[in-house]
């Protein structure tokens, strides 16, 4: 075993082809993870706010989390085998269709895999066999998982955006991608600019612009990659958001008050900024 860390370490490119299958292998995780959490958030809300002797007791007691019960197929809710679930080569024999009933398997199973895959691969490229790669693909997988989260339900789980947010502050207090003093204002910046924003578009339209999911979510990024990267993250964003939210208007007949969700454009923001920061603020001071 020391011998095959000692290879690994010392060739970059079994370590980065190693990192970018592990990446797929917590793919198909996060692709439980992003079906699962708003439903079981969902269920644990009805249960908060019904009486105690309104709750059907077979209900409460099935369990349904992130490990049971087994993943099936959503159309004829056969249980999927263990070889089915094989990150994306599974998806490829089954040409997309579940061996079953035959229906269609959503094409986001592959992409997040995918996805995962590649920025664990860049991690390890960009950081080499370091903790911080293990640290910047724990951030960048989060920030995934957030991203299809909130493309389905138009919600950050603080379940996730929270424990990212400590998990920055404990990663810089040795300086880990910046000083612990550039990530406690970076994640209190983070917060208070995107409230500000909210709190002044609402009282110029009398409408909420953004939820408070996306303020914990820059507060989290701010965290990670200290407050001099928030120019940054915020500029992408908001140029990725009013690019896209042009395009769905005049391509795909979207209304002009349809809700976009804002997390996907600071994830976009966030990965960008943590692999491409240093040549972004270069762009950015020079502009």
């Amino acid at each position: 075993m020391p011998e095959l860390i000692a290879l690994i370490q010392q060739n970059s490119t079994i370590f980065i082809i190693i990192a970018s299958l592990l990446g797929l292998v917590i793919g198909s995780f996060l692709n439980v993870v992003i079906h699962r959490l708003p439903i079981m958030m969902e269920m644990d809300w009805r249960e908060q706010c019904a009486s105690p002797s309104s709750i059907d007791h077979a209900e409460k007691s099935r369990k349904y989390n992130l490990i049971t019960p087994r993943s099936t197929c959503p159309h004829c809710q056969k249980a999927i085998a263990a070889w089915h679930n094989i990150p994306v080569i599974s998806f490829l024999l089954l040409g997309g269709r579940c061996k079953e009933c035959r229906a269609s398997i959503s094409w986001r199973y592959p992409a997040v895999e995918i996805i995962s895959s590649l920025l664990v691969g860049l991690a390890a490229y960009k950081f080499g066999f370091s903790t911080n790669t293990l640290a910047a693909s724990a951030f960048a997988l989060a920030l995934i998982t957030l991203t299809f989260i909130d493309l389905d339900t138009q919600l950050l789980p603080d379940d996730i955006t929270l424990p990212v947010l400590w998990l920055g502050l404990l990663f810089n207090i040795n300086g880990g991608f910046t000083d612990i003093q550039s990530a406690l204002i970076g994640a209190v910046a983070g917060y208070l600019i995107l409230w500000s924003v909210y709190w002044l578009f609402k009282l110029i339209t009398g409408k909420e612009g953004m939820g408070y999911g996306d303020f914990k979510m820059l507060a989290a990024i701010g965290a990670w990659l200290g407050w001099t990267s928030l120019p940054a993250v915020i500029l992408l964003s908001s140029i990725a958001g009013s690019i896209i939210g042009i395009g769905l208007i005049v391509l795909a007949k979207k209304e002009r008050n349809t809700a976009i969700p804002f997390g996907p454009y600071l994830a976009l923001g966030g990965i960008a900024t943590l692999f491409w920061g240093a040549q972004l603020s270069h762009l950015y001071l020079i502009g």
